[in-house]
């Protein structure tokens, strides 16, 4: 799919429907399409650039148990959370995944680490001419060089050949992987704002965005408040940016993420469901790693390998009480995410209400707190 294709004029009316008729009217959740998550999005609210400082952001929150709509700024986060309230971060760190070279026939490429396998292999995304075949040279701008091994799915198992790892050569010549909407050249700003302030284990190629709205300050700020932290590793892929590519969303094969919930993090959501606090996931990328942890035994314990888990509309959610996120592009499986968490109907109505105000979209965008719909 074109990235254009993400952002066509066909949408939603202006005007909004009564949400309860919506819900009712709303397509039975087996028969859900791609469609059904359509929203009609003008391009200059897709954010190029991050605000001038951290948290200086807007937040457009969402009332569980009312279905209010709120607007607000981000630095107000600490007056909607409680002492003995948990937040839950992802501390993936983004590499600079993106490198570009050519073949030994002559051929550009463009090249996306997905995966570091080892010192010197990786499984990566290639975009050339032709799809490369076993034993084809890559020769890389940077000077050195590696051999393709295999084809796994969309993705190419590499071998770099050089004394160097290759996780040393990517920070030495390697891009930021800006998203494919952000249009600008990645930069000197992009290597520090593309990164949450607690990222600390390299592996992702695309941030996990609701975590850069934090800055240390606030942070700081809500534990004084009594608001506690817990960490999960989910190593955000780049098939976080394709949409479904079949029509029915039941039927849609969800790429695979490595995570990591660790004992530390369970025991303190466990602590935190004793004393009647709220757990709340900063970031879709929280949610799919507390849950795929969950899924196994109907109950959260510690848990580490690749998730294809794929949450839509129907889902029973088992960890999360609300969630901060940014805004996701139409159609696509985040939207489908947040559309299970809060409602369908809300949740179109909901970025209606976003477009209408301005708000700032994707990436470097602003930002919701939404409270489950079971609040109600």
């Amino acid at each position: 799919m074109k990235d254009s294709e993400y952002f066509n004029e066909q949408g939603f009316h202006a005007n909004q429907p009564d949400p309860e008729s919506q819900e009712q009217s709303a397509p039975m959740q087996s028969d859900l399409r791609r469609q059904d998550f359509h929203f009609h999005l003008p391009p200059e609210l897709i954010a190029q650039h991050p605000p001038a400082r951290r948290g200086d952001s807007r937040l457009l929150t969402l009332d569980g148990a009312t279905g209010a709509l709120a607007d607000r700024m981000f630095r107000d986060l600490p007056e909607l959370l409680h002492p003995g309230d948990l937040l839950v971060f992802n501390d993936t760190r983004v590499i600079p995944a993106r490198l570009f070279g050519h073949k030994v026939s002559g051929g550009r490429f463009e090249l996306l680490v997905e995966r570091v396998l080892d010192a010197q292999r990786a499984w990566v995304l290639l975009r050339a001419s032709k799809p490369p075949k076993p034993g084809v040279r890559l020769l890389f701008d940077a000077g050195f060089t590696a051999t393709v091994l295999g084809r796994h799915e969309d993705l190419f198992e590499i071998q770099v050949e050089s004394e160097q790892p290759l996780s040393v050569l990517l920070e030495q010549h390697g891009q930021v992987p800006l998203p494919p909407y952000i249009t600008h050249q990645p930069t000197t700003e992009d290597r520090e704002r593309y990164q949450t302030v607690y990222a600390r284990q390299p592996g992702a190629v695309a941030a996990p965005t609701a975590g850069l709205h934090f800055e240390q300050a606030l942070l700081d700020q809500l534990t004084e408040r009594g608001v506690e932290q817990a960490f999960v590793t989910l190593h955000v892929g780049a098939g976080t940016f394709l949409p479904p590519r079949v029509e029915r969303i039941a039927e849609h094969a969800m790429h695979a993420e490595w995570f990591e919930v660790g004992a530390p993090t369970c025991e303190r959501i466990q602590a935190t469901r004793a004393r009647g606090g709220r757990v709340i996931a900063v970031g879709t990328t929280v949610v799919r790693a507390l849950e795929s942890a969950a899924a196994e035994c109907d109950t959260l314990q510690p848990w580490r390998g690749d998730t294809r888990i794929f949450i839509y509309p129907g889902y029973r959610f088992r960890c999360v009480d609300a969630l901060i996120t940014n805004f996701h592009l139409p159609e696509s499986t985040l939207l489908m995410l947040v559309a299970a968490f809060v409602g369908h109907a809300e949740i179109l109505r909901t970025y209606r209400h976003a477009v209408e105000q301005r708000y700032r979209f994707f990436s470097y965008g602003d930002a919701m707190f939404l409270t489950h719909r079971s609040h109600r």
